[in-house]
């Protein structure tokens, strides 16, 4: 004769009925209508625990596409060079980064000290020639994915946005005050910068990186016309930045991480503030 066999939550009652998942006998009580049969409650219960997406080191979510933010970043130098290839020198006065200057096209005095601070950030967008947008944009595509997914996307377009403004508001401080800048070097030092960090952090042979960043720092300071302002300043911002990111303490990540962003942005304000005064005066 066959063992009667009871229910695992209510000893007392005997059931001819099995969860579907994990086959532990149930009652009528503990039924739950499946799509095939029924489950008892700790498998419904499992099944609407929420699932953990896997984050980067900053805390970011891993995305499918590690370079959709490179991407995006470089369409948009793209699509500016091409219009300032149609347009010419009038777009690259009215987008460049300039101290303060007499604009002989709009005839009167432009720039940043004239409170045009949105020449802060689209000098980061902007190019005039085929080798310097170039060089620029296949730096990005190297190294702009390793860090973006590394960081996450939110924090890496921080990250590159921050890093062109920290490199904007040094070169607006000390360049001259008539000279024209453009380029997304700035940003690009920045990411550099935080590969070093998040190298470190991973504990990898950060040997390579130093020897780029220095041969890039070589490059800066030795061939005529190149900004080494933008650079240097760029790269203060994303090393800085990126060691918030990338060290922040699990528990206040979000507040260290984006607290460290408010202070960098107020650091680029005060800069431009001082250096507006300056000309002003």
């Amino acid at each position: 004769m066959d063992q009667a066999v009871c229910c695992y939550r209510h000893q007392s009652r005997e059931t001819g009925v099995r969860c579907s998942r994990c086959e532990r006998p149930i009652c009528p009580q503990c039924m739950i209508p499946a799509s095939v049969g029924f489950h008892c409650p700790e498998c419904v219960t499992e099944g609407r625990q929420p699932v953990t997406r896997p984050r980067t080191i900053a805390g970011g979510t891993l995305a499918a596409n590690p370079r959709l933010v490179t991407m995006v970043l470089i369409g948009i130098n793209v699509v500016v060079f091409l219009l300032v290839q149609a347009y010419g020198n009038p777009l690259v006065n009215d987008l460049g980064l300039v101290p303060k200057a007499f604009d002989p096209y709009a005839g009167h005095t432009v720039g940043v000290a004239q409170g045009q601070w949105y020449r802060l950030l689209t000098a980061v967008f902007l190019h005039q020639q085929i080798a310097h947008i170039g060089l620029n944009m296949l730096s990005l595509w190297w190294i702009g994915p390793s860090v973006e997914v590394a960081l996450g996307r939110v924090r890496y377009l921080a990250l590159y946005l921050l890093s062109g403004l920290g490199g904007s508001a040094l070169s607006f401080l000390l360049a001259p005050v008539n000279e024209v800048g453009l380029g997304a070097s700035g940003a690009i030092f920045g990411l550099l910068g935080a590969m070093f960090v998040l190298m470190r952090r991973l504990r990898l042979d950060v040997r390579p990186v130093i020897i780029l960043i220095g041969l890039n720092l070589v490059f800066t300071f030795t061939i005529p016309d190149i900004d080494w302002r933008a650079h240097v300043g760029g790269l203060i911002t994303g090393t800085a930045l990126t060691y918030a990111m990338a060290h922040a303490p699990r528990e206040r990540r979000a507040l260290v991480q984006w607290g460290a962003c408010a202070v960098a942005l107020a650091v680029i304000i005060g800069i431009v503030a001082v250096g507006t005064i300056r000309l002003g005066s």
